[in-house]
């Protein structure tokens, strides 16, 4: 596993051993930087300068490819301990801590924080955590109005948020959701 692009481009990324972590492939993260990069709905402005929130970040990965691709600043969200240390030591390889906050808490239970322009959230598949994490994230103030959300389920998974779904994707067994949220009227309705 690598960053695909950027600045970090090549550098190594490793995953806990066992199955409580799904790292999100370097082929899928690929295609979902160059949907975002290149899509009449995002483009460049919405990685570069972005404040990013990766929940469930597992390995951080993903948050990692959008610092290297421009992005200010990632939160990351993790309450696995294997997972955790493996962040730690992912974000230290590429040197980014001066950009990198690590919350050592659970995406469906998190604190008040600031809101994020783009978040990633990969939870674990088949137990409709997704819209359970955007609805707990959006009441700590976490998600930007019209924040751009990308949302990795299982590829047989449906997925319902509220606002506008922008896209989706499917490899392998998972299945990529890009939708904007549109705010917390839209986000009140997942109660």
């Amino acid at each position: 596993m690598r960053i695909v692009a950027g600045t970090w481009r090549g550098r190594g990324l490793v995953a806990p051993s066992g199955l409580t972590t799904r790292p999100t492939s370097d082929r899928v993260r690929q295609v979902v930087f160059d949907m975002l990069w290149h899509a009449p709905w995002a483009g460049r402005a919405a990685v570069e300068r972005a404040r990013v929130l990766d929940g469930f970040a597992g390995t951080g990965a993903m948050g990692l490819e959008a610092l290297s691709r421009g992005a200010a600043e990632a939160v990351f969200m993790e309450r696995d301990r294997a997972a955790l240390a493996v962040l730690r030591e992912n974000i230290s390889a590429c040197r980014a801590e001066a950009v990198c906050q690590v919350l050592a808490v659970d995406a469906l239970a998190p604190p008040a924080g600031a809101p994020c322009g783009l978040v990633f959230l990969d939870p674990p598949y088949s137990q409709g955590l997704a819209v359970r994490a955007a609805l707990a994230l959006a009441l700590a103030g976490w998600l930007a109005p019209a924040a751009l959300v990308v949302v990795e389920t299982g590829r047989d998974e449906t997925l319902e948020l509220p606002g506008e779904r922008l896209a989706e994707r499917a490899h392998g067994a998972a299945r990529m959701t890009f939708w904007r949220l549109g705010g917390m009227d839209a986000v009140s309705h997942l109660r």
